[in-house]
């Protein structure tokens, strides 16, 4: 079969590492010939993945294609399920989750739990909206690792939010934030991941570490499950699908977000779980049986992020002494340059102690720097 991947980034990357498993010719689209999936794949076509005519074109040879990211041109990928091509998860799917307005709105609709919102159209009508602090604004199109997302906790604040179509959501008094993967095939058969727990960074509001599974009270367990599963059998598509989830002090579970595609709170799978969450998708588009999601060992994982004041050519401070770590694996994505905030890699961690994972994630965060050599 051959099957494309629009999006070159880590997600891809990764994507296609797993992918090496299998009778597969590879295809990416993305605008970086030097993108971190660019050199795996079989064949790569420079382009922009919001272009119809360059998504169309790339897609019409292929079998079947899978998004990295939400950004792309759904018209096109209409277009080429019409004519046939598999399209992995459906563009209906895609259209409803990449903006935040449609999202929020098929929660509802679907009676699926989530923080109460009213929808702004421009900075005017939030400044009407005062009384529903404190709340969070985000934009409904283009935001992404915490891009597009402000919190506004009083009136004083209302100057921060977005002068566009846009969301704004209650604040949730959160015990914990957990994603839960969930498998989808074409016959309609899922399979769920054991949820893992997220821990944010205040500061730039990215992942900062996690732990999975994560530590929750069964009947709190079963009903996130229940909400997850709710949230991907509603949108009708085969597919991966992260279904992010708040669990507020009183123990309600809230949808958050979806994402539509593999998701950085399952890259602890290529190690912890018996099936990854790459491996599970390319099941899902080669019309495999699913893979088994039961942890082999509980995990965590820390994110490497590009350090504060260093743009230019990457540099990995600290890496030997994590390697010389005990069931660490360190994910290096490939990309030349840094910046601060940027997502340079990740590493994982697994261990029957929860204390040990803890530690050796602080140990991590602390010893491993990405800085620029100039």
């Amino acid at each position: 079969m051959k099957i494309g991947i629009l999006g070159g980034g880590q997600l891809g990357r990764m994507l296609l590492q797993a992918g090496a498993n299998y009778v597969v010719d590879t295809w990416v689209l993305e605008n970086d010939e030097n993108c971190p999936a660019a050199h795996l794949c079989h064949h790569f076509v420079k382009g922009d993945i919001r272009d119809f005519d360059t998504v169309y074109n790339f897609g019409k040879q292929l079998d079947a294609i899978t998004i990295e990211i939400e950004a792309v041109n759904v018209e096109a990928l209409e277009k080429l399920e019409s004519e046939g091509v598999k399209v992995y998860p459906r563009p209906a799917a895609i259209k409803t989750i990449k903006n935040k307005i449609t999202q929020k709105q098929f929660y509802k609709d679907n009676e699926v739990p989530t923080s109460a919102f009213v929808i702004t159209e421009n900075l005017g009508q939030l400044h009407n909206h005062a009384s529903f602090l404190p709340a969070v604004h985000k934009i409904g199109e283009g935001g992404y690792d915490g891009k597009g997302v402000q919190v506004i906790k009083d009136d004083k604040e209302l100057d921060k939010g977005f002068d566009a179509p846009s969301v704004l959501e209650k604040l949730v008094n959160i015990s914990k934030e957990v994603a839960i993967i969930v498998a989808i095939n074409d016959k309609g058969e899922s399979a769920i991941y054991p949820p893992a727990e997220m821990v944010f960074d205040q500061v730039l509001n990215l992942l900062d570490y996690q732990l999975s599974p994560a530590d929750l009270r069964r009947e709190i367990l079963w009903k996130a499950e229940a909400i997850a599963l709710r949230v991907v059998k509603g949108l009708q598509s085969p597919g991966l699908f992260a279904v992010e989830l708040f669990i507020d002090k009183n123990g309600d579970v809230l949808v958050n977000e979806t994402a539509p595609r593999v998701h950085n709170s399952g890259h602890h799978t290529i190690e912890a779980n018996y099936c990854s969450q790459y491996d599970m998708l390319w099941r899902i588009m080669l019309g495999y049986p699913l893979g088994n999601t039961a942890p082999i060992m509980p995990s965590s994982i820390v994110n490497i992020l590009g350090a504060e004041g260093h743009t230019g050519t990457a540099v990995y401070e600290g890496l030997d002494e994590v390697l010389k770590m005990e069931n660490v694996f360190v994910h290096l994505y490939g990309k030349t340059e840094t910046k601060p905030g940027r997502k340079m890699g990740h590493v994982t961690i697994i261990s029957n102690e929860k204390l040990d994972l803890t530690y050796k994630a602080h140990k991590i965060k602390n010893t491993l720097k990405v800085i620029s050599n100039q």
